[in-house]
Formats: C-alpha cells, sequence, structure tokens
C-alpha cells in the first residue's frame, strides 16, 4: 500500500497519523481481466487507485461494435465514475478492466470521514478533484483540436506498456474512429 501513499505525497505531504487514518479505510479488490466492476446504473461507491492493469469507462450499447469507450485508467491513477461517486447518482457507463486488475478503494462514507477527521482529508479531495478535471479537460481539447492519428499517437507514446491489453476496437472508438480507419493509421505509421 505504500505506492498509494508514495503518489499521494506527489501531490501532498501526509502526516503518519493522517496516512494512519486514511490508510486504514483502504480496501483491497482485484478484477479479472473482462470484468465489469460497475454497472450502468449503479452508484459509484468507489474512488480508487489502480496497482496494476487497465480499466475502460464506456457507455454500452444494444450492440457491442455500437459501445463508446471514452477513457482508460491506468496503472498509477485514479479509477471511478466520478460523476456517480460526486452526486450519488446512476452512473451512465460502466467500468470493465481489461486486464487483470488489482487496486486500493475508499467508500464514499470512509472518504467523508477522512475529509472530516484529516488535516490532509480537504486539500488531496480538492487536488485529486484539480487532477481529474485536467485530465478531462485535456480529453476534450484532444477530441476538438488534434487528429485521430495524433490521438493514437499520444495515446501509443503515453502508454506504450499498456497498449497491448488494449483491443484495437476499443482504442478506435477511443480516438473517434472506425477500426478500419485506425487499421490505416497503423499502416500508415508502420
Amino acid at each position: 500500500m505504500e505506492f498509494v501513499r508514495n503518489h499521494i505525497e506527489g501531490i501532498s505531504k501526509i502526516s503518519d497519523e493522517d496516512w494512519d487514518y486514511f490508510s486504514s479505510r483502504l480496501i483491497e479488490r482485484n478484477f479479472r481481466k473482462k470484468s465489469v466492476f460497475l454497472q450502468l446504473g449503479e452508484i459509484e461507491n468507489y474512488i480508487s487507485f489502480i496497482k496494476s492493469g487497465v480499466v475502460r469507462f464506456y457507455m454500452p450499447k444494444e450492440f457491442e461494435e455500437k459501445e463508446v469507450t471514452f477513457s482508460f485508467s491506468f496503472k498509477n491513477q485514479f479509477v471511478s465514475a466520478y460523476d456517480s461517486f460526486l452526486t450519488r447518482k446512476p452512473s451512465l457507463y460502466e467500468l470493465e478492466a481489461l486486464s487483470d486488475t488489482h487496486m486500493y478503494s475508499i467508500s464514499y462514507a470512509d472518504l467523508q470521514d477522512v475529509y472530516a477527521n484529516t488535516q490532509f482529508g480537504n486539500l488531496i479531495g480538492r487536488l485529486t478533484a484539480e487532477r481529474l478535471f485536467l485530465l478531462k479537460s485535456k480529453r476534450e481539447q484532444s477530441l476538438l483540436n488534434e487528429t485521430a492519428e495524433e490521438r493514437y499517437l499520444k495515446l501509443f507514446k503515453n502508454r506504450q506498456d499498456f497498449i497491448k491489453d488494449i483491443p484495437l476496437k476499443y482504442i478506435s472508438s477511443y480516438i473517434g474512429v472506425t477500426p478500419q480507419a485506425l487499421s490505416r493509421i497503423r499502416k500508415r505509421i508502420n
């Protein structure tokens, strides 16, 4: 669990007392490859930190080829249907482990308790929310300003060690093209 503390301390220092309080509320969760661990319509009860694995965010459709993959989370990143987590309303999308995934999670209720009873709680909550907002903003700007090829190259460059775990149909949906168009992009690059 020390990797979680190291990540948090990359954002803000945490006292041993606050760390003990926070870490005592973390639970370890493991999901097998292809497990959907948050279903459409469920309320997200956790914010988690990925120790290993890749998670896909997607909107399910009647036909699998029509699903829309709009985000991924990787090792050493937070993962949550954060809008559902914050609002306590049903999720409009699903979370799926694309590889065997190991994470540490804190429940909504336990996080509220950490906010109320530690010095670092509100600060880390605000900084985490800011980071998630920046990721979302960066994604939106990418969709508006970059070509599909540029988005693919960026994903490949930034996550080369994980891209092997992501089926091409999900990558094509994520960058906003058909699998055939992704195939043409990959041929041009090679």
